[in-house]
């Protein structure tokens, strides 16, 4: 799994915050494998202004991907769809189908193929996005952008889920847990029909 992580600047470097550099995309690929799954990672943009978190995103995927010339979207969660988005002396075209998930995102390339990711709501809460992202990145999974969102809003409003999870975590582990229960939960498809 590829994950591109935030890193801060050194304090000893000088603050020139007119000159920045855009921050590194949060993103998660899932690794290469022969299991296909229906996403092949997440995205987490920072908002949902697509001309100013789109170039992020396709020069981070420039090396893995190549160069990436469509992207698709579903209009409902993106406020403005812009027709092209100039990215590294070419431009992205955009295109948006009301059809498709509007928790994925389709990118194309001519020459390499097509990618589809998860895209994680800008205001996610840290925790939720790391599960949110993990889950996307998982080779041959069958769960869609649509039933990830919908388990993790299960997970969001019960808090004994995340409590359990939680102590999981901080005991490495090493918790007896009562998982056999956690599976019965109705908590989102698992593939077309098929429920928790």
């Amino acid at each position: 799994m590829t994950v591109i992580l935030e890193r801060t600047t050194p304090a000893t470097s000088p603050a020139h915050p007119a000159a920045a550099p855009p921050r590194p995309a949060r993103l998660v690929l899932t690794p290469k494998t022969t299991l296909a799954g229906q996403l092949d990672g997440a995205w987490w943009p920072r908002s949902r202004d697509l001309a100013a978190e789109l170039p992020v995103l396709v020069a981070a995927l420039a090396e893995p991907w190549g160069r990436i010339t469509r992207v698709t979207v579903n209009p409902t969660r993106w406020p403005v769809v812009p027709h092209k988005v100039p990215v590294a002396g070419h431009a992205v075209h955009v295109g948006w189908f009301t059809e498709q998930d509007p928790d994925k995102l389709i990118l194309l390339s001519y020459t390499v193929g097509r990618w589809d990711l998860l895209v994680v709501p800008p205001q996610t809460a840290p925790a939720a996005a790391a599960r949110l992202m993990a889950a996307a990145a998982v080779p041959g999974s069958v769960l869609t952008s649509r039933a990830l969102i919908a388990a993790e809003a299960v997970i969001g409003r019960r808090p004994d889920l995340r409590n359990r999870e939680d102590a999981w975590e901080s005991e490495g582990g090493a918790r007896l847990s009562d998982i056999g229960s956690l599976a019965r939960l109705p908590v989102g498809p698992l593939s077309a029909g098929a429920w928790w």
